[in-house]
């Protein structure tokens, strides 16, 4: 029972873990933050000629997390995709930290800008985008 519990808890720490908006922050600042940070999470090399992007899963494969760049290499966009046993805990981790604009959408205010958080329900997993608020 102990091991339940602790596995339960460990799962929901790295689910509540990654909330840091690092749009704006270079390639290189957020592979160092994910290292320093998020250690749990393994960086997967990808290769694709339509979007430049760094991809992080976590050993379970319950989450990943798509941090979308520019041709300067600055993060313009992130994308958060989540198994939906962890659904509830993101969604009251959002709440705690950003004001809510509707239904599975909140707002990060973040020095003079806002980034909108949304939330969409997929068949087997939510997926969460961050971007500018346009």
């Amino acid at each position: 029972m102990k091991i339940i519990a602790f596995s339960i808890l460990f799962l929901m720490s790295c689910a509540l873990g990654f909330s840091q908006n690092l749009i704006g922050y270079t390639s290189a600042d957020i592979q160092k933050y994910m290292k320093e940070k998020h250690a749990d999470m393994n960086f997967n090399k990808v290769v694709n000629s339509k979007f430049s992007y760094l991809k992080y899963t976590d050993n379970d494969e319950m989450q990943t997390i798509l941090f979308f760049l520019n041709e300067r290499t600055e993060c313009n966009a992130i994308r958060l995709v989540v198994d939906t046993s962890l659904k509830t805990a993101k969604v009251n981790e959002f709440n705690s930290l950003y004001e809510k604009k509707g239904t599975n959408v909140w707002v990060d205010k973040k020095e003079d800008k806002n980034f909108l958080v949304m939330m969409k329900d997929e068949k087997w997993a939510c997926t969460i985008t961050i971007e500018p608020e346009k």
